[in-house]
């Protein structure tokens, strides 16, 4: 009997068939639709979480099966509840200031600006802001601080737009934007036509290699359309006519790199050896190669297999488990691991928008941070991993009952 194989669209960059798998998920649903009370005896909609990798230009990428406006629109992720992302986000703008002499006659745009968490600090210094965030929910929360936000998505014909009616930008920047965009083109065309003459361009974003070298497979949900080497995302803005002319290494989210681009024939910004360094470096690793891509789904399989094995070891010793935290990247761990309320007794979340609510999918009730200290878990599991740091400050009570954090990922370990 023949077996009828899944066609999967063109790659979205370079247009590629798409035909070698990265890393098959399962099926799991959007991983920011919080379920509410009412909606536990509902059907819930599940989609192919699966990555494949294109031959042609190395580009990781899932399947569009919903469109922005289904994602985005209403959004629960708010960045300012995360203290120690604030914090990184007033130290950039401070280094873009004095890097780049930004000053009252400039104009810094933030595409995907979310609440204001990163734009309030330009504001501060009497630089002239401008926020572009589809989500209408959180661009009312950036306009209540006074930070200037338009609501809609952006791309070649909103930037022009944008242009026609505030003016070029001189700093035009993104974090944690350029993954969740399907229509990749038409976005980095939009920086193109936003960007003026001697402008600069900073996107943020998680590195793949930091992805595989650390087990990170729950930073892939559906939100997130695609995934980057600095390779890949090199070529993708030379296609648009940009230059990526210097490149940092960062240790937000997991491992994440910050990209600096500028238009074709701005020659005032040379191409620095961090850009050479890490494209070589990228190569010698293999990430031109789909042998380097082809086994990370074993890598994956085992990582899920020794999370389950501690859980399982843990409740059978008579512990109890909670989870803290209902990231996006949470919800992917929990999906495909299978993790319900017969290992996690509830989560919490500091953000009000999610208390009260239940995780996609498993259906874990998501409940204020409060909780902790009122029922007192012998372990509390960390699904937003990446801010281990922060949590374990704000945490450090539950050493009073013999609390313990646990940190599923790169690989689970009790701290």
């Amino acid at each position: 009997m023949t077996q009828t194989r899944y066609h999967t669209p063109p790659c979205r960059f370079c247009g590629h068939a798409l035909h070698v798998s990265f890393i098959d998920l399962g099926m799991s649903p959007l991983c920011q639709t919080h379920i509410t009370a009412e909606q536990l005896n509902q059907m819930e909609p599940f989609y192919p979480l699966h990555a494949y990798v294109c031959e042609k230009c190395f580009l990781v990428q899932l399947e569009e099966f919903v469109t922005p406006d289904d994602i985005f629109t209403e959004y629960a992720y708010f960045s300012s509840y995360s203290d120690s992302w604030v914090a990184h986000a007033k130290r950039y703008c401070e280094a873009m200031q004095q890097r780049f002499s930004l000053g009252p006659t400039n104009l810094a745009v933030e595409i995907a600006s979310n609440d204001g968490y990163l734009l309030q600090h330009f504001v501060a210094m009497g630089i002239r802001t401008l926020g572009v965030e589809p989500a209408a929910n959180i661009a009312e929360a950036a306009r209540t601080k006074g930070i200037p936000t338009v609501n809609r998505f952006f791309g070649r014909d909103s930037a022009a737009e944008l242009r026609a009616e505030h003016g070029p930008a001189n700093l035009l920047l993104g974090n944690n934007v350029l993954a969740h965009v399907p229509d990749l083109n038409d976005f980095v065309a939009g920086m193109k036509v936003m960007l003026a003459d001697d402008g600069v361009i900073t996107m943020e974003f998680p590195h793949l290699q930091q992805l595989m070298d650390q087990n990170q497979f729950d930073t892939i949900y559906h939100e997130h359309f695609s995934y980057f080497s600095f390779t890949t995302v090199e070529r993708v803005f030379a296609a648009h006519d940009l230059v990526l002319f210097d490149v940092e290494e960062l240790p937000t989210h997991g491992g994440s790199l910050r990209i600096y681009g500028r238009h074709t024939a701005d020659t005032s910004k040379p191409v620095g050896t961090r850009v050479t360094a890490l494209r070589q470096r990228e190569a010698t690793a293999g990430f031109t190669t789909l042998a380097k891509y082809t086994g990370f789904s074993e890598q994956v399989r085992e990582t899920k297999r020794r999370i389950l094995e501690f859980l399982i070891e843990a409740k059978r010793a008579g512990k109890s488990i909670a989870g803290y935290g209902a990231p996006g990247k949470g919800n992917t761990l929990l999906n495909y691991c299978g993790i319900r309320t017969d290992f996690l007794d509830f989560t919490v979340d500091r953000n009000p928008y999610k208390q009260g609510k239940f995780t996609p999918g498993t259906r874990i009730p998501i409940l204020s941070p409060d909780a902790i200290k009122e029922r007192r878990p012998d372990y509390l599991f960390v699904l937003p991993w990446n801010l281990i740091d922060e949590i374990a400050a704000q945490c450090e009570y539950i050493r009073e009952w013999g609390g313990r954090l646990v940190a599923p990922i790169p690989t689970v370990h009790v701290l």
